[in-house]
């Protein structure tokens, strides 16, 4: 059974740090690509970053955020830095193989979420 596990959401003022990490079990995602969305309140989900041997970021996150994975593990990462207030949502992690990595429709797996909240 495939599962995706993120962890490392929570609570933190506006310019601190957070990692999320996105534990993979059931398969390989060695040719999937890796995504990161997420989902603020009342609104829809947004790709925030990917890698796929490539990496993508949304200009909202470009220069703070830095998407990462360690193979061995089977973990992608994604250290937010500098948070703000309007980062705040609900983190998704997704893997799929998928040839737009910044859509969501192209993801196959899903995790099941976790929360990001900076106060201000």
């Amino acid at each position: 059974q495939v599962q995706l596990v993120e962890s490392g959401g929570g609570l933190v003022q506006a310019g601190g740090s957070l990692r999320l990490s996105c534990a993979a079990s059931g398969r390989t995602f060695s040719n999937y690509a890796m995504g990161w969305f997420r989902q603020a309140p009342g609104k829809e989900r947004e790709f925030v970053s990917a890698s796929s041997g490539v990496t993508f970021y949304a200009d909202s996150v470009r220069g703070r955020f830095t998407i990462s994975s360690d193979s061995a593990k089977n973990t992608v990462y994604l250290q937010m830095n500098s948070l703000k207030p309007e980062d705040t949502a609900v983190y998704y992690c997704a893997a799929g193989r998928t040839v737009a990595p910044r859509s969501a429709l192209g993801y196959e797996f899903w995790g099941q979420g976790t929360q990001v909240t900076v106060s201000s």
